[in-house]
């Protein structure tokens, strides 16, 4: 039987067009994916985030089911699980 450990999430790494990768806990992705959520347009958002209504739930959505998100043209936001102890 798996140790529950291997699933557990709690640091990420994050990659952004045009900056380093930067390692967040997940409460400062869920921030960081907040704020992108908002500066996005309603119509530019995800066809499964436009039936959740409040922003922390699309947030946390995304984070349980993706690894990015769309956020333009040539741009990029991408998250992945990472274990930093060992």
């Amino acid at each position: 039987m798996p140790d529950p450990l291997m699933y557990q999430q709690d640091d990420y790494v994050v990659l952004e067009t045009n900056q380093p990768e930067k390692f967040l806990t997940c409460p400062e992705l869920l921030e960081k994916l907040k704020q992108t959520l908002q500066q996005l347009g309603e119509e530019e958002l995800p066809h499964d985030l436009k039936k959740i209504d409040s922003l922390q739930a699309q947030a946390q959505y995304l984070l349980d089911t993706s690894c990015e998100l769309d956020i333009g043209p040539g741009q990029y936001l991408q998250w992945y699980a990472v274990r930093l102890e060992k």
